[in-house]
């Protein structure tokens, strides 16, 4: 195994995007590194910490749906049914719109004690269940590869784990995403110590301190993820987590290199030309803000709500209206052939349970259509 030792070099979250759609297109090995604390220990000492990736597993497959709510599992059905290689890639099946509803009345057929949980659970277990290949990861980008002309683009899904080369793609992704504005520092150090996603980013953590901010399920996932890596965990809540109400506090606050600030507000991320330095808190039992020095900062928002359509990793790929959602034909289609958007993230009014169930449907059958050259749709799909 060939090892580059990138001195001195921040390569992370989004900073290594476009190096990792160049290395998989070589199938070379993807080597990130994390920028140690500034030292004037002798070179024999460790100033800098590299952590490798194994070479990624490369999925083919007909079609690559990006989120696993009630829209995307109602696609996979159809589409693997239809004897579609179908894979379904969820970043957490737990926090979705539909997950986190506490009873389903209005949905056709179901009882009206069931919860929204259990109504994804069935849902997802159908799905499998005549095919589909279900994964749990987070997506951080998504390409298209341009083929000759007339020739059928290629679609390509990166995991931190595995690459998905898709016939077609489906954008199923929700509208959960955060609309409160970054904090100061966010943006700016965004791929250089700010990540939203621990399972992508967390080995890269390794024996460093890291704050992880919100008290949201996913929060509190990625953070119980962190204490495999990081000497310590900073929670930082805006209320005070009670693990008595919720047996995920708990967990979390067991481990014994998490540090909890509770009833403390994010103010800023700081940092330097090398990346994240810290986070500039404040206490509600406090007068003056104080920084918490860490390499690593995990922002999900304070309590995880939110209404606008999950989009960052698509980019600029595809169109959206003017309140960020994807715009799509009646098929479904995006502006671009052969990607699908379905549920919230297009933004309707409409949103229930049973609309993104339907738009799956249609995102389905045009699917069908479009990849087997048919002219109109099938109905159907009949197995003996």
């Amino acid at each position: 195994m060939r090892v580059f030792l990138l001195s001195g070099l921040f390569v992370s979250g989004a900073s290594s995007f476009a190096t990792l759609r160049q290395n998989v297109a070589g199938h070379a090995i993807h080597h990130h590194v994390r920028h140690p604390t500034v030292s004037t220990e002798s070179t024999t000492t460790r100033s800098t910490s590299l952590y490798m990736m194994d070479q990624p597993e490369i999925v083919e497959c007909d079609v690559a749906i990006v989120g696993g709510g009630p829209a995307g599992c109602t696609c996979a059905l159809y589409t693997s049914r239809a004897d579609l290689k179908t894979v379904i890639l969820d970043k957490n099946p737990a926090v979705g719109a539909l997950a986190i509803t506490s009873h389903i009345a209005n949905y056709p057929g179901v009882d009206r004690s069931m919860t929204g949980e259990e109504l994804l659970n069935q849902m997802r277990t159908q799905a499998i269940q005549y095919g589909t290949d279900y994964r749990r990861a987070q997506v951080f980008m998504v390409d298209i590869e341009e083929k000759g002309e007339g020739e059928e683009t290629v679609k390509v899904v990166y995991t931190p784990d595995a690459i998905f080369r898709a016939r077609a793609l489906v954008l199923a992704t929700g509208a959960m995403g955060r609309v409160s504005p970054p904090f100061p520092g966010e943006e700016e150090y965004l791929g250089h110590g700010v990540s939203y996603c621990a399972t992508c980013d967390g080995a890269f953590y390794r024996d460093a301190e890291v704050a992880v901010f919100g008290m949201s399920l996913e929060a509190m996932e990625e953070a119980q993820f962190l204490t495999k890596f990081a000497s310590t965990v900073h929670w930082i809540t805006p209320s005070k987590p009670r693990p008595e109400d919720d047996h995920h506090v708990e967990e979390l606050l067991s481990s014994g290199n998490v540090k909890k600030w509770p009833l403390t507000r994010l103010i800023s991320v700081e940092g330097e030309v090398s990346g994240v330095t810290g986070v500039k808190v404040r206490q509600k039992s406090e007068d003056e803000d104080e920084v918490i020095p860490v390499e690593g900062a995990f922002i999900y928002g304070a309590s995880g709500g939110g209404s606008r359509p999950i989009t960052d990793f698509i980019g600029s790929k595809v169109e959206y209206d003017e309140g960020g959602g994807v715009i799509v034909n009646e098929d479904m289609e995006t502006s671009i052939k052969g990607v699908f958007a379905i549920g919230d993230i297009r933004n309707t009014a409409f949103k229930q349970v049973v609309v993104a169930a339907a738009d799956g449907c249609i995102a389905a059958m045009s699917i069908d259509k479009y990849l087997k050259g048919r002219k109109s749709v099938k109905v159907d799909w009949i197995h003996k």
